[in-house]
């Protein structure tokens, strides 16, 4: 097992909050190899739910593995403004 630090923003936040799952820097165990995706269909989420994906301050696929010690955030559509949207392509 692996340990992640966690957040959520936005609407990502209060639907997983309400699921009882810690989403505010919470230190969460996954299993070895597990991908953005992978993660996010273990949460529940849809993939459509989910427009960025931050490791380590720096935007990745969702198809990067995570490693242990990561700290993942997951951004909804319309979570980034526009001006940062350019920025990050």
């Amino acid at each position: 097992m692996l340990e992640i630090t966690f957040n959520a923003f936005s609407f990502l936040n209060a639907k997983l909050k309400s699921q009882g799952i810690p989403c505010g820097n919470a230190v969460m165990k996954i299993e070895a190899d597990t991908s953005v995706n992978a993660l996010i269909n273990n949460l529940k989420l849809d993939e459509d739910e989910v427009e960025a994906v931050f490791i380590n301050h720096k935007i990745v696929s969702k198809d990067t593995i995570l490693k242990s010690a990561d700290r993942v955030a997951l951004v909804p559509p319309g979570g980034i403004p526009n001006h940062v949207r350019a920025y990050i392509g």
